[in-house]
């Protein structure tokens, strides 16, 4: 039950991210309530998680799982560049997340 709560947490996170992109520096009221709303979400979801996982594991995927995903959709939906640095930041973020979960942060 952990992981689904922590999978919905990271949903709300991002499109939390996405929309504060849309409020256009909070000038914009319905993208920026809908950031403030997927924020509070997101953390009660993570908070809930958090009773079944270990802190690190829970905040080493939700962050790194959330960075990668607000990353692709920053290349499709702003079109934003993608560079070789880029890519192996997200690379290097999603190696950490699968280490920590295979040295037994859990």
């Amino acid at each position: 039950m952990g992981y689904l709560l922590l999978g919905f947490a990271i949903a709300a996170e991002v499109a939390a991210t996405t929309a504060m992109k849309y409020s256009d520096g909070f000038s914009k009221l319905l993208p920026s309530v809908v950031t403030a709303v997927g924020y509070v979400v997101s953390f009660v979801l993570l908070a809930q998680a958090l009773k079944s996982m270990s802190i690190g594991t829970a905040y080493a995927i939700w962050s790194g799982v959330g960075t990668a995903t607000v990353a692709a959709l920053g290349l499709v939906l702003f079109g934003e560049g993608l560079s070789l640095p880029k890519v192996a930041g997200i690379v290097l973020i999603i190696a950490g997340v699968v280490v920590l979960n295979l040295g037994g942060a859990h």
